[in-house]
């Protein structure tokens, strides 16, 4: 037994992990796995529509995410950083997809082209060429910023809400909050808004 309250997690060949499925593991860890899951499937679905732009394609990324979770969650459990890594695997998973559809759709082209057509009223056109200047200048900010971005203004996430997702402090969501803002007012040509309430996140 190891000290997760279920088999040793070696085996087989000489110094290859051997994974203990999840039936054999302690109940208490059984449950943490599947509060995880519960916790945090959701949030990724809609990080990964994000990035991805299908239903299908996202779906695939989650489920071999937390199949990839459900391998290591005895050893997660011991992490200082159990989100972050988690979604290390998650962001992982989306350039797998990436790369495996190579000839499909982009997110910007995808996301573009529904923004033109969720507001009959607005002119499909300059909608259209205002959704793929923001999607092209989202893509070039650095990962964190981006994350932030759409965690922050793409799913409606607070910066805490966001920062315990991806294993961060909260004050370093909102710097790249901040950040991330101003590079997309630089890019854009634009000056930054404010909150309504005057405030920045």
């Amino acid at each position: 037994m190891n000290g997760d309250g279920g088999p040793e997690e070696t085996g087989g060949a000489v110094g290859t992990p051997r994974v203990v499925p999840i039936d054999q593991w302690d109940p208490t860890v059984q449950m943490a796995y599947w509060g995880f899951h519960h916790q945090r499937r959701q949030d990724y679905m809609r990080y990964a529509y994000l990035q991805l732009g299908s239903d299908a394609d996202a779906e695939e990324a989650v489920d071999l995410t937390f199949d990839q979770v459900m391998d290591r969650w005895p050893r997660m459990l011991r992490m200082e950083n159990l989100e972050g890594y988690a979604w290390t695997i998650l962001k992982r998973r989306i350039i797998d997809m990436h790369r495996k559809r190579r000839r499909r759709p982009e997110l910007m082209e995808i996301a573009a082209f529904e923004a033109a057509l969720a507001d009959p009223a607005e002119d499909p056109y300059d909608t259209l060429t205002d959704a793929i200047a923001l999607y092209v200048a989202v893509g070039s900010l650095s990962e964190r910023q981006r994350d932030a971005i759409l965690l922050y203004y793409g799913i409606g996430f607070t910066a805490a809400e966001a920062a315990v997702l991806m294993g961060n402090e909260e004050a370093t969501v909102r710097s790249q909050l901040r950040t991330g803002r101003r590079r997309l007012a630089t890019l854009l040509k634009l000056r930054c808004p404010e909150h309504s309430d005057g405030k920045n996140p």
